[in-house]
């Protein structure tokens, strides 16, 4: 399962063979069974117990609950969501656990590409992108799409565990045109890129 920053993921569950989960008791739980996330009892949706980060951003969707299908879509998805989830389905004569395992991806905000003064070994050039889940590939690319050796790289992460990345590029022949900073999140293979034109 892979969801993005800010949308929504849903974790679906199905009992096999098919059967009515109408009167069981359906739960989803964060990691273990020691973080509440949704809880379904006695035919009505329970308030009040689930964990506080979650209030308010699920919803339980069962119009397939005759055939023991039932999902949970979250809403308002942030880094914190990543992670094991299990779903479990109970009453007095069974009692199951299917887990499931959300992968959060975020792609960056914005990115910028820095030209510091020419110095005696060169031109140095640096490309910054923040905003990034889980931490990016980066790499500095020709005109020709060909990658060219990075100088220095370097990350850091905010308060919210999004990656900021910081790559440099030194270079020293004289003519080397068109420089692209290119950025890729490894779990959606979905990247952007800045380029510059260097006279």
């Amino acid at each position: 399962l892979v969801a993005t920053v800010g949308g929504q993921a849903e974790l679906s569950c199905q009992l096999s063979p098919p059967r009515s989960a109408q009167h069981m008791e359906v739960g989803w739980f964060r990691g273990g069974q020691s973080k509440l996330v949704h809880l379904y009892r006695g035919g009505q949706e329970v308030r009040g117990e689930a964990a506080p980060e979650y209030v308010g951003r699920t919803e339980f969707v069962k119009e397939a609950i005759g055939e023991g299908r039932v999902t949970l879509r979250l809403h308002n998805i942030s880094i914190s969501d990543n992670g094991p989830y299990q779903c479990s389905f109970k009453d007095s004569d069974f009692n199951d656990v299917a887990s499931m395992n959300l992968s959060v991806a975020a792609l960056g905000l914005e990115t910028q590409i820095h030209v510091q003064a020419p110095g005696a070994n060169g031109l140095m050039v640096e490309c910054d992108s923040g905003g990034w889940f889980p931490q990016p590939q980066m790499e500095w690319r020709d005109n020709k799409g060909e990658v060219v050796p990075h100088s220095s790289k370097s990350y850091s992460k905010d308060g919210a565990g999004l990656f900021h990345m910081k790559m440099t590029l030194l270079l020293r022949n004289k003519s080397q045109g068109n420089m692209i900073c290119y950025i890729c999140n490894p779990l959606i293979g979905e990247g952007k890129q800045t380029n510059i034109v260097l006279a």
